[in-house]
């Protein structure tokens, strides 16, 4: 499995976020200046995060965007389902499959599957924070 740059900007720019927490807002050009990223592209990525309740917008003239909860709160499993769709390992995981009844290759994907969101899952923004500052 290899993230897209949806899956991958949109950590990003909550890392950024969460990194500001509590400092107030940041502007998406400002992200994108520190990335390398495309502030249009960005914006975009923002448009979702927001729409999943991940981040909140400012207007003004120190408007951007910050973190709509502690960064305790948010996982990196919840970021990149929200940028992704869900973490599988084959198509057939996604809708009923006429081989599905004796498959063991369902069984291994849907394994695989399980532990990998567990690990994503497990993995906060306050933890990536720490890791950064440490």
């Amino acid at each position: 499995m290899r993230l897209s740059s949806k899956g991958r900007y949109g950590v990003i720019a909550m890392h950024e976020l969460a990194m500001a927490y509590g400092k107030g807002s940041i502007t998406v050009k400002n992200i994108a200046e520190n990335q390398g990223i495309s502030d249009n592209y960005l914006e975009q990525l923002m448009g979702a995060l927001k729409k999943a309740g991940f981040v909140k917008s400012v207007r003004g003239a120190q408007g951007g965007y910050m973190l709509a909860k502690a960064p305790e709160e948010i996982t990196i499993g919840e970021i990149i389902v929200t940028m992704e769709g869900p973490v599988i390992f084959a198509d057939c995981m996604l809708a009923p499959c006429e081989k599905a009844e004796g498959c063991g290759r369902r069984n291994v994907w849907s394994h695989i599957s399980d532990k990998v969101n567990d690990v994503l899952n497990s993995i906060t923004l306050a933890d990536l924070v720490r890791e950064s500052n440490g």
